[in-house]
């Protein structure tokens, strides 16, 4: 009877750990499924055009190459100077996104957190209305508005087609977070003679910094990547952003396929660098802003 007992306890630790080994398994699958293609990637963008073309395929190069890499950097080379023009292009819009999407959005999330008004919850869910229809079914209407209002070939046309877009999850997201902020340390700061502002500036602000960098992160890569309506709304070279303009690595007859891997490549840095720097933020926004304490 005993010996029985002794052993009961251990089916379903045993059971746990099946399942535990089969949810660590699949999560290995799903990191090479997702890293693989990347790795071909990088290693393709160390290829000759020759060795890209070759066939069977090999992972590592016999001759690798940073020659892809130097022709894009190169400000003096005509390719090199193209794809640092589409860069910072790129990196204007979303940037000035950003900045734009966060100075609107902070004191739109912190109006529906704090403040009580008529329609306030209708108007809260209602600015969610346009995630609920594909995008490519405001691309027309949107094209038609900025036409009317003459900024087609203009980063302005992108920087608020992107701030349509970016704005009702930011509110979303800062409004949790806000929420999870005790009032009482507003009123203790206004007890002390700050105004609202002072105390929204000095108290909430700080407290919430990271809903705030997490919503700068989901607002700077939305834009950096987009690429439906930068092809509808650009047509000039000059005002193209990079995944617009890294089309130029196609040609009629051929495609310069290490040359599109090494600028690929190149377009991920920013995002990744600027993601490792912040994760912790980013994490800590993610815990905290989808919990009510």
């Amino acid at each position: 009877m005993s010996t029985v007992m002794m052993n009961e306890p251990r089916r379903p630790r045993a059971r746990t750990d099946g399942w535990r080994w089969a949810g660590r398994i699949f999560l290995v699958l799903l990191l090479l499924f997702t890293t693989l293609p990347m790795v071909w990637m990088v290693l393709t963008s160390i290829k000759s055009q020759f060795a890209a073309m070759q066939y069977p395929p090999q992972w590592w190069p016999a001759e690798p190459t940073l020659q892809n890499y130097a022709k894009l950097l190169d400000p003096n080379g005509s390719t090199g100077q193209q794809f640092l023009h589409y860069f910072w292009n790129s990196f204007y819009v979303s940037m000035a996104t950003t900045i734009l999407g966060v100075l609107v959005a902070v004191p739109a999330a912190y109006a529906f957190s704090r403040f009580t008004f008529p329609g306030r919850t209708f108007l809260f869910f209602s600015v969610l209305l346009r995630n609920m229809f594909p995008a490519v079914v405001f691309l027309m209407p949107l094209f038609l508005l900025m036409r009317w209002l003459g900024l087609v070939n203009t980063h302005g046309s992108l920087i608020l087609t992107y701030l349509t877009f970016g704005l009702p999850l930011s509110i979303w997201l800062l409004k949790g977070f806000f929420d999870n902020i005790p009032i009482q340390l507003e009123q203790a700061a206004r007890i002390d003679g700050a105004t609202r502002f002072q105390a929204f500036l000095f108290i909430v602000m700080p407290l919430s910094s990271p809903g705030i960098i997490a919503t700068s992160i989901f607002s700077f890569i939305g834009a950096w990547n987009e690429y439906v309506y930068a092809y509808t709304f650009l047509s000039k070279q000059d005002s193209m952003t990079l995944p617009v303009g890294i089309q130029r690595f196609f040609t009629e007859f051929a495609t310069d396929w290490p040359g599109l891997m090494a600028a690929t490549f190149l377009m991920s840095v920013p995002v990744v660098v600027l993601f490792l720097i912040l994760q912790k933020y980013f994490v800590r926004a993610l815990t905290e802003g989808a919990v009510k304490h």
